[in-house]
């Protein structure tokens, strides 16, 4: 049984940084990709970044520079650590895995698991 946890959310000033993370469990594929989302209401679900199990990062244009995804792969852990953040960055946050490499991997087809997510407000 697979779960992704988020942790890391909160409030911040324009400009400011935040370090989210997701925590894996029961996770055991030894090819993945690992993804973060945002979504905002009303909207569809945007990819923010992306890392597999090559350590090959993918970002959204729109973080690209601000933000930067790594991993901890003994503890099943993946980071997203924004900075410079702006009114705009402002959503729900996910973290989602997949069982294998994606093809597209800022699409949120490609994901099978989904955390619960974590709010995140710039003001």
């Amino acid at each position: 049984h697979v779960q992704l946890v988020e942790s890391g959310g909160g409030s911040v000033q324009a400009g400011g940084s935040l370090r989210l993370s997701c925590a894996a469990s029961g996770y055991t594929y030894s090819s993945y990709c690992m993804g973060w989302f945002r979504q905002v209401p009303g909207k569809e679900r945007e990819g923010v970044a992306s890392i597999d199990s090559k350590g090959t990062t993918v970002y959204g244009d729109s973080v690209q520079g601000r933000f930067t995804i790594a991993q901890v792969n003994a503890k099943n852990e993946v980071f997203l650590q924004m900075d410079s953040l702006k009114p705009e960055d402002t959503a729900m946050y996910y973290c989602a895995a997949s069982g294998t490499y994606a093809l597209s991997p800022l699409q949120e087809s490609e994901y099978k698991f989904w955390g619960q997510g974590t709010q995140v407000t710039v003001s």
